[in-house]
């Protein structure tokens, strides 16, 4: 099975998997360009971080306490985001629905 062919059998994989990690270092990216920047920067690479990520802080927010200062917030974006790409993964795994190294069977 050739990398074309692999994306488009595994479409429900690669597509979630791609999102959630695009998500996932671009809060890290927040977080490492947070120490440099002002939190209001007209910087456009600080306003793009923000704009893609909010979501994810704000969902975060929800069931994390409002004292929690906004690095905590983003660093614990990017743990829950890891893990649930580790969640999709074993979920299709145990479905028997996830890509193989090399086409081994299950």
């Amino acid at each position: 099975m050739d990398f074309a062919s692999s994306l488009s059998a595994y479409w429900y994989f690669h597509l979630p998997n791609f999102v959630l990690a695009v998500l996932m270092y671009t809060l890290l990216g927040r977080v490492l360009l947070g120490l440099m920047v002002d939190a209001d920067s007209p910087n456009y690479i600080w306003r793009f971080f923000c704009r893609i990520t909010d979501p994810v802080v704000a969902a975060v927010a929800i069931v994390t306490p409002k004292v929690t200062p906004p690095v905590v917030l983003w660093l614990f974006g990017f743990v829950w985001l890891f893990w649930l790409r580790v969640a999709l993964h074993y979920t299709l795994l145990l479905l028997n629905l996830a890509p193989r190294f090399g086409g081994a069977a299950s």
